[in-house]
């Protein structure tokens, strides 16, 4: 939830003071919110339940979550960044996409580690919203 309110609450306050438009205001929104995300990486006990996520298929777990925090991090400079703005806020779509079988199979653990949301349902939604914005950055934001 604390991602999901970054995201909402980050945008509000950036469009109520700084932004001009909305897809810049989500632009900002999206840049708090993947600057979180993407230190969350690197934080031991946060780190060791991404790796715990991680579906068993895919190789080196470890340098999956090293990678895909660092693209969150890159993403977060490029979406305030007027010139990479819609297409750093696409890459960010992709890398969504990209990450979300973690979030299905952390939903279907009979154990889940403490940090991450069991509730598919509301991974999902979430992950809508997060969507969402990358869109209205991707195709309005450069505008």
């Amino acid at each position: 939830m604390a991602v999901f309110l970054t995201l909402v609450l980050g945008s509000l306050a950036a469009r109520a003071t700084l932004a001009d438009t909305w897809p810049a205001a989500i632009a900002c929104g999206l840049a708090l919110m993947f600057t979180l995300t993407g230190i969350a990486h690197f934080v031991p006990g946060m780190r060791r339940d991404m790796i715990a996520i991680v579906p068993p298929p895919l190789p080196a777990p470890a340098l999956l979550v090293t990678v895909t925090g660092v693209l969150e991090l890159m993403g977060a400079v490029g979406v305030v960044y007027p010139p990479t703005r819609a297409d750093a806020a696409g890459c960010l779509f992709v890398l969504m996409l990209a990450m979300f079988p973690a979030n299905i199979y952390a939903a279907r653990m009979p154990d889940p580690p403490a940090s991450m949301t069991a509730n598919l349902g509301l991974r999902s939604a979430e992950e809508a919203v997060y969507l969402a914005a990358a869109i209205v950055v991707a195709v309005r934001g450069g505008q």
